[in-house]
Formats: C-alpha cells, structure tokens, sequence
C-alpha cells in the first residue's frame, strides 16, 4: 500500500481488525520511510458496479461518494455513524447482489431515500428536496404528508 504522505510504496501494517460487522477489514499502516500514520480499509466487491446517470453517462460506482450523500443529508443530526455505515454496507450489497452489473442512479436514490427515512426524518426531507429537485414549498408539504402516513395528493 502506498504511503499517501511520500508515496511510498512500502508502509507496513501495525494493527488488523475487523470492522463493519465483519464486512470489512481495517487496517492501521505506518511509513517507515516519513513515519507517516493512516488507516486503509479492505471490502469484499463481487462484483465492479457502473452507475448510468440521467445524461446517459457512465461512471464507476463509488462507494465513499454514496457515503457523502448520507454525511450531508445527515449534517448536524445526531445519528451513530455505526447505523450510518451499516446502512451504506446494506445499499451496496444489495447493489452487488441484484446481478446487474449497470444501475440507474435513480435506482440508488431511491435506495438512500429509503434509508434515510429509517435513519433520521430530517435528512429524509434535505435528501429529497435535491433528489427530487424541490421548486415551491408545496414540495416540502408532499413529502412530510409522506412522512406522517397521507397519501399523496394530485
């Protein structure tokens, strides 16, 4: 593993556990050429996912982009982290799982939506006003009657 402070490529492993319920792998490295400190984390892939966008493009799925969405819709709520991860874990898996090697990124907001409204109703509500791309309040008022329960109104 590269050191990502000199670059260089012999850094050695100081510490091994697991993490994310036995998903993962994390690792404590140092540099012994800029004693240099970081973590790297090992995963399982099945499989290399592409993401099409809504332009039609094609990107590699990314993994930590996917957990920025969560950091941001959750900025500033009190949410463990350890749920947080466990719920980037599941989207992924079931990504992984689904057999397809091509997914929409609106398949993948939809699944992070569904996840949100698990984890915190206020990050549910910021997620889904970009997602969906809110123009007026009334937009906001839909989604929190979706919220209590109301179906939804034409």
């Amino acid at each position: 593993m590269r050191c990502p402070y000199c670059q260089s490529e012999d850094t050695q492993v100081k510490d091994s556990r697991p993490a994310e319920d036995g998903a993962a792998i994390r690792r404590r490295r140092a540099c012994p050429v800029c004693g240099g400190r970081f973590t790297t984390f090992e995963r399982v892939q099945l499989r290399d996912l592409v993401v099409v966008k809504r332009s039609g493009r094609k990107v590699p799925f990314d993994r930590d982009k996917l957990h920025r969405s969560f950091e941001i819709a959750l900025r500033k709520r009190n949410v463990d982290p350890e749920r947080v991860e466990r719920a980037v874990t599941g989207i992924v898996r079931q990504l992984e799982n689904s057999g397809e090697g091509e997914v929409s990124a609106g398949e993948i907001g939809l699944l992070v939506m569904e996840a949100l409204k698990s984890l915190d109703d206020v990050a549910y509500v910021r997620y889904a006003s970009v997602y969906r791309n809110f123009r007026e309040a009334k937009d906001f008022q839909d989604v929190l009657g979706e919220l209590r329960g109301e179906p939804e109104a034409d």
